[in-house]
């Protein structure tokens, strides 16, 4: 199924000259079915070692238009599906056309084993990316799912963070979520909303490369959205609000000490609350600064 460390030191040592081994194992390890060790794409690693460079090779393979159209009908929020939880019945499930999507994701490798937990009398499998290829690749296609210039969205983000220049991040979720069809918000509630923006925002900052994590816990509740990215830590709290901007998610950050967990001497951390209009399907109140 992949290669083990062990493996790749021992038998590709002539190949590994040059190239960064932490890098290779961020972009290409990390499948896992109940062993002892997560183990590498065959199919990255060789074609790693012949051009020299790292890409999306087996994710680039086979485009799968047809995961993505199906995770679009569904209404799938991207942050989800770094913590879906399934059983042994659902990881098998065979029938194509009621296919759950935790296993849909499983078994064509998108999704992994992360962790095992015991639910009464059978186990309980927590799911995730394996690894930053496919973190990075899916979400650029889920965004693509959603809006035709999302590449160069996150293409352009990514210069945006390595100056914080919040402002024109704010202009560029601003026109990115102008350009999404209205079908997309049909039978969408409160919470349905501020999932679906939580979403764009995941898979913008996962599309570009950066560490992003979804309500990772602190002492005092979950931030939506953490972003570790050029030594910086950014965290974002989204709100849905009727009309105005009423400053309630940079608060919620402020009042439950969410940057308690990240501050270091080394690393600043900015605090970043959205709020969207639920009429005007955008957002209308963007506050940030720099503890």
């Amino acid at each position: 199924c992949g290669y083990t460390d062990a493996e790749l030191d021992a038998v590709f040592a002539p190949e590994l000259e040059g190239l960064d081994r932490d890098e290779i194992r961020r972009w290409y390890n990390g499948y896992n079915w109940l062993g002892p060790e997560r183990v590498y794409n065959p199919h990255d690693v060789l074609l790693l070692f012949d051009k020299r460079r790292f890409r999306p090779y087996w994710f680039q393979s086979g485009t799968p238009t047809f995961l993505v159209d199906l995770l679009a009908r569904r209404r799938v929020a991207a942050p989800a599906l770094e913590g879906m939880f399934a059983d042994d019945d659902l990881l098998s499930a065979i029938d194509v056309d009621r296919i759950p999507v935790e296993a849909l994701l499983f078994q064509t490798g998108y999704l992994t084993i992360a962790g095992e937990e015991q639910d009464e009398d059978a186990p309980l499998y927590r799911l995730d990316y394996p690894n930053h290829e496919v973190k990075r690749s899916l979400n650029a296609l889920l965004l693509e799912a959603m809006a035709p210039d999302a590449t160069v969205a996150a293409e352009s983000l990514r210069r945006l963070m390595r100056t914080n220049d919040f402002t024109g991040v704010e202009a560029l979720f601003r026109t990115f979520l102008a350009s999404i069809p209205n079908e997309w918000y049909a039978n969408t509630g409160m919470a349905g909303y501020e999932a679906h923006y939580a979403s764009v925002f995941y898979s913008h900052f996962a599309a570009a490369g950066m560490d992003v994590r979804a309500e990772e816990s602190t002492a005092r509740g979950r931030s939506d959205l953490a972003v570790l990215y050029n030594g910086n830590v950014y965290l974002f709290e989204f709100k849905v609000a009727d009309g105005k901007p009423e400053g309630r998610a940079l608060a919620q950050i402020r009042e439950r000490g969410y940057a308690d967990k990240y501050r270091r001497p080394d690393r600043p951390v900015h605090l970043i609350g959205v709020e969207f209009g639920r009429a005007e399907r955008n957002i209308v109140g963007f506050e940030f600064e720099t503890v």
